[in-house]
């Protein structure tokens, strides 16, 4: 695993030739709200890692924090940082990048921020599906080709087809 600065995570984006997922125009995409129940979001954020990484590097870019300053536990979110030897602030390097194997490291950081009331990206070198999560509990899930939005359909119960990236809520 490592740590990227902001420009890094910009840097990452345009080796591989891409963009947000949220700026593409045309992207198919769908929305699905976080779990009601706390204890349901480790699974959620679990399912969201080993089912879009494709077991290929993917990077969790922290984008919004400080929103709701009175749910984040920074002190836990600097300790898990601090356990990969990064004691550098989230807003001097908001990336993390985890390799294939790092799976669940990427699900445990993933579902800090959804618990901190962050918002960010989760981008997979594999780009079929790719994430925007919210500060206001909703994950947007993005896909440039439809089908490819089946299997979040289909894990999380949502609706028809929302092409022209407006995701609908479920």
């Amino acid at each position: 695993m490592r740590f990227y600065s902001g420009q890094e995570c910009e840097g990452w984006l345009a080796g591989r030739e891409r963009r947000k997922p949220d700026s593409i125009p045309g992207v198919s995409a769908e929305r699905v709200r976080y779990p009601a129940e706390p204890h349901r979001v480790y699974s959620f954020a679990n399912w969201i890692v080993t089912s879009l990484t494709h077991r290929l590097p993917a990077l969790l870019w922290i984008t919004e924090w400080g929103i709701w300053p009175s749910s984040e536990n920074l002190h836990l979110y600097y300790r898990l940082r601090q356990s990969y030897r990064d004691a550098r602030l989230l807003e001097e390097a908001p990336g993390h990048l985890f390799l294939a194997h790092e799976t669940e490291d990427m699900a445990t950081f993933l579902q800090a921020a959804m618990l901190n009331g962050w918002g960010g990206y989760v981008l997979t070198e594999a780009d079929y599906v790719n994430a925007f999560f919210s500060h206001d509990e909703f994950i947007d899930f993005f896909a440039e080709t439809e089908v490819n939005l089946s299997d979040v359909r289909s894990a999380f119960a949502v609706g028809a087809p929302t092409p022209g990236g407006h995701p609908t809520e479920a």
